[in-house]
């Protein structure tokens, strides 16, 4: 619009060479300095390549403008950093005053109408961000401690990460309840006294002009942002910066509470389909499956050889802490009954060479074998070919490391949430006939990286349907639960 103005199309990259006004800096494109909307860019997280990229200046003007331009240089980066810090903080205000909002605008309000909400209403469309309120009052009361007002640039809020980053961790519940709390919000919405209802809740309150189910979705933006934030901060601060350590280790940390978030939410979604699967095996006997399982990591045909050299065919599902064995039936092959289970808490997997075992005085071949290490229990299994026993090694493999670091993670599902899992997988599979009822095949071997390979990708608007989609590499989805309603027999 103007010569002062700096022309850009999506996708350029801009150096920025002054930032001292918020709203308008100047930058240097390919075809002039100029100045620009601050609000239209996006700052880029990797300052790497612009070196490269923006070529140079003659070495004779380089060399003698070096001085000035460091100094410049140093100048806006401590400028930069004073934005990001300034846009933290701004930002948690603005957070908390939702939350207030939420909660003294909507629940406070609800409440008092116990003629149109039930307090297991409640607790589906709000969750626990009363909790979070909480928690968030007193994570921005100490950041206002750690901000420096008079110079932002100097402030030290990365221990304030650091300190609280267990608490970030309530942030799983209210992700795992928001699916709920949205359908049954729909479903609310659908009356027009519960739209005026809710609508004459966020004017008397004062609020923006967003639904409800808008305000609720922030805690959800709120926990992705994290990340993007200190990896915003960190690359403006320097390593002489006294905050450099800690705001690298809060970015670590923020990014592990959203790989956690991200794995409580698929086991959450695993354990209703393990406890169907549990409901469709023929003579189930012990604890549910559940009382100390959260996945399935592997499944598939083994022969078991005995001591005296008798062999069984047998179907085996090898879930974290325990590995179950099923009989087929010989008539309806997808039906299967219980035979029995392997505590893996308390056996240690030997890989056994082709030829005569000296142990137990048999010719083995593509065999494995688990051996108690506070028993004489063992067990020897045979895979028809080598493949199928290099997936099973590598699965017993994973079982251990998936159950190390769900240990390490505090990976936990409530007593709740299993005993509903299975109460519902009873209603479902309540009057049909047994046989798998919909249970799946597993798949050959599922690829489970380590947790350290699990890296975290956060985007920086989140859509609603996208919200929980936090991790990255994703798994690939199990076969084992795609083939599920194709194995179910007699359907009426």
């Amino acid at each position: 619009m103007d010569d002062q103005e700096l022309g850009f199309k999506a996708g350029d990259v801009i150096q920025v060479l002054e930032a001292s006004n918020k709203d308008w800096w100047w930058g240097r494109n390919e075809d002039k300095e100029a100045w620009f909307p601050a609000s239209f860019v996006r700052l880029r997280v990797n300052q790497e390549e612009l070196s490269e990229k923006s070529g140079g200046t003659p070495g004779g003007e380089q060399a003698e403008g070096t001085g000035t331009d460091r100094h410049r240089h140093c100048e806006s980066k401590q400028q930069m950093r004073a934005n990001v810090i300034q846009e933290i903080m701004n930002t948690e205000r603005v957070y908390i005053k939702h939350l207030k909002d939420i909660c003294e605008g909507y629940i406070r309000q609800c409440r008092k109408h116990t003629g149109m909400f039930t307090v297991a209403q409640l607790a589906t469309i709000f969750g626990n961000i009363e909790d979070i309120y909480k928690f968030q009052r007193k994570f921005l009361k100490d950041l206002e401690k750690q901000y420096n007002k008079e110079e932002p640039h100097l402030s030290e809020i990365g221990s304030c990460f650091l300190q609280h980053q267990e608490g970030f961790g309530i942030y799983s519940e209210y992700c795992n309840n928001h699916p709920g709390a949205c359908a049954e919000l729909s479903g609310l919405m659908k009356q027009s006294r519960y739209r005026h209802f809710f609508e004459a809740c966020r004017l008397l309150q004062q609020m923006i002009d967003i639904a409800l189910d808008g305000f609720l979705l922030t805690p959800v933006q709120k926990i992705c942002k994290y990340p993007l934030q200190l990896a915003e901060l960190l690359k403006y601060t320097t390593q002489e910066h006294s905050d450099h350590s800690n705001i690298k280790a809060a970015y670590e940390a923020m990014k592990n509470v959203a790989c956690l978030i991200n794995e409580r939410k698929r086991k959450l979604e695993s354990i209703d389909k393990i406890a169907r699967w549990q409901v469709s095996i023929v003579g189930w006997e012990g604890q549910d499956i559940l009382d100390r399982s959260s996945e399935l990591i592997h499944s598939g045909e083994l022969t078991r050889i005995s001591k005296q050299g008798r062999s069984q065919q047998r179907t085996f599902f090898l879930f974290d802490h325990q590995l179950v064995s099923c009989k087929k039936d010989l008539l309806r092959r997808d039906m299967l009954y219980y035979r029995g289970r392997v505590d893996m808490d308390d056996m240690e997997l030997v890989d056994l060479e082709d030829g005569r075992d000296k142990d137990w005085n048999l010719s083995l071949k593509n065999a494995f074998k688990l051996v108690s290490r506070t028993t004489d229990e063992a067990h020897v299994f045979c895979a028809r070919k080598q493949e199928d026993k290099a997936r099973w090694l590598q699965a017993c493999a994973d079982e251990r490391r998936r159950v190390r670091e769900d240990r390490e993670m505090g990976m936990e599902i409530s007593e709740n949430q299993k005993k509903l899992a299975m109460l519902n997988a009873q209603k479902a599979g309540h009057g049909k006939s047994k046989g798998y009822g919909g249970c799946p095949v597993a798949p050959p071997h599922q690829t489970l990286h380590p947790l350290h390979q699990r890296h975290v990708t956060v985007p920086t608007s989140v859509p609603q349907q996208q919200v929980f989609a936090l991790a990255e590499p994703k798994r690939k989805p199990s076969l084992f639960w795609h083939t599920f309603n194709k194995l179910t027999p007699f359907k009426k």
